[in-house]
């Protein structure tokens, strides 16, 4: 099942989202600090049954944050129901985990007459001691650091947040029963935290601080099925919702797999709109290429009949700020576009077979390609696959800020010394080229790939 990919600017405000599957629309928020992509595997499930759309909530993902300096939780519940009405969704039926499910009850009980029905994985009802542990000790600032320190603070983060709730209390109280040290899980929140950067404490701090009350028994709703699994630390706040409305649901499960069905089965019983229709924005988005090999989505940003079409480097990814006479992609395995489905060839002609197809998706001219970097492939660009003590995050650090310093960046004597901006070695500068040489996961396949045949230009 094909997830697409879309951006829609609703009141100058830049929205990501995702979709999958047809029928009634089906509006899922994701929990903080994550994005949509925490939903992608749900999303192929549930994709024969619904339309299946998940926004990036703001300022997490790709998504902008809300213009305000200190969102409160119906801030953030505004916007999910505008971002609803933007897409289509006259009457909202929607999924959300924890904070995506805080978010989706104080929405509904916002705008009662948008929503037909909720499926809550988990809802927080702090008393308030909990309140004050959960409060800015929570979600402590963490700014990029000029020599990569706070990606240790950062790694180690999410890495215990399953051993102990709340991740900065190591006592045997708060030890966890679903602990585990799964890389591949742990970089998924690692790669959002970094994508959300400083914003991730406003999302995350409007929901810690939003109240739990839900409608009083008597109060007309749209129907709420509320469960929790073993090992979640928010199925003992099932006993404290108290008498619920008519027509709500709240009970324990053994597995998150259960939680899922019995979500699902609910959601099943509730009337929906029809189709929602998909806007987005013409000036930025996703392909879909299938060339060569390559079978996935292609990023992209500027004018489609462009007169150039740019093609950045290996190991960086498109720029922010273009002429209206470029467009500019992210080549495959790097940025935001999907990467080569198996083996990552290392023959220009494939790589160009899909840039050829963009372009002419596109409508744009001339393709234009960036000058390769100077030095070996290897060296280049060494295996950055997560390991298991985040060791990944610095070396790529260490990589970028030399980078600045030497051409090519392991060469580091005074034969290499390249000339360099100030203004490219602050840790806000290095945090963004981090970022796009982690993304790059075909960054020396590419490299090999034009190292023998490169049309470029700086």
């Amino acid at each position: 099942m094909q997830i697409s990919r879309h951006y829609l600017t609703i009141n100058g405000r830049k929205v990501h989202y995702r979709k999958a599957g047809s029928g009634p629309p089906l509006l899922m928020v994701h929990q903080s600090p994550r994005s949509s992509s925490e939903y992608e595997p749900l999303m192929r499930d549930w994709a024969e049954h619904f339309t299946c759309i998940a926004p990036d909530i703001p300022g997490f993902g790709q998504s902008d944050p809300l213009p305000l300096d200190n969102p409160e939780i119906d801030d953030f519940a505004d916007a999910i129901v505008e971002f609803a009405g933007a897409v289509g969704i006259d009457s909202i039926l929607g999924y959300g985990f924890h904070s995506g499910g805080i978010i989706l009850v104080t929405a509904m009980k916002l705008h009662m007459a948008k929503f037909a029905g909720l499926a809550i994985g988990g809802y927080a009802i702090w008393n308030e001691e909990e309140r004050a542990k959960l409060g800015p000790a929570y979600i402590p600032p963490n700014p990029p650091k000029a020599y990569g320190e706070h990606l240790v603070w950062l790694w180690n983060r999410i890495l215990e947040q399953s051993w102990f709730f709340p991740w900065y209390e190591q006592n045997a109280a708060n030890r966890m029963s679903v602990a585990h040290d799964d890389v591949a899980k742990v970089d998924l929140v690692i790669q959002d935290m970094l994508n959300s950067g400083d914003a991730y404490r406003l999302g995350y701090g409007a929901v810690l601080r939003g109240r739990r009350d839900i409608p009083p028994p008597d109060a007309v709703t749209p129907p709420v099925l509320i469960t929790a699994y073993d090992g979640d630390p928010l199925k003992a706040h099932l006993e404290r919702l108290g008498e619920m409305p008519k027509g709500w649901k709240a009970y324990g499960v053994d597995t998150p797999k259960e939680h899922q069905d019995v979500s699902l089965a609910f959601l099943l019983q509730l009337s929906a709109s029809p189709d929602a229709v998909i806007v987005e924005d013409t000036n930025q988005g996703f392909l879909h290429i299938t060339a060569a090999g390559f079978d996935g989505l292609i990023h992209w940003r500027g004018n489609r009949g462009a007169e150039s079409l740019i093609a950045h480097a290996p190991g960086q990814e498109m720029g922010d700020h273009l002429p209206d006479s470029w467009v500019m992609i992210d080549m495959p395995g790097h940025g935001l576009s999907d990467n080569w489905q198996g083996d990552i060839p290392t023959d220009k002609t494939a790589w160009d077979c899909v840039v050829e197809a963009a372009r002419q998706k596109l409508g744009a001219g001339q393709i234009l390609y960036r000058s390769l970097p100077q030095g070996d492939p290897d060296r280049l660009f060494p295996d950055l696959t997560p390991d298991r003590h985040g060791n990944y995050l610095t070396t790529a650090w260490s990589i970028i800020r030399a980078g600045q310093f030497f051409r090519p960046w392991y060469e580091a004597d005074a034969a290499h010394a390249a000339a360099f901006e100030e203004h490219m070695i602050t840790p806000q500068a290095l945090a963004k080229e981090h970022r796009a040489l982690l993304r790059a996961r075909a960054a020396r396949e590419m490299m090999v790939a034009y190292s023998t045949n490169n049309e470029g230009e700086n």
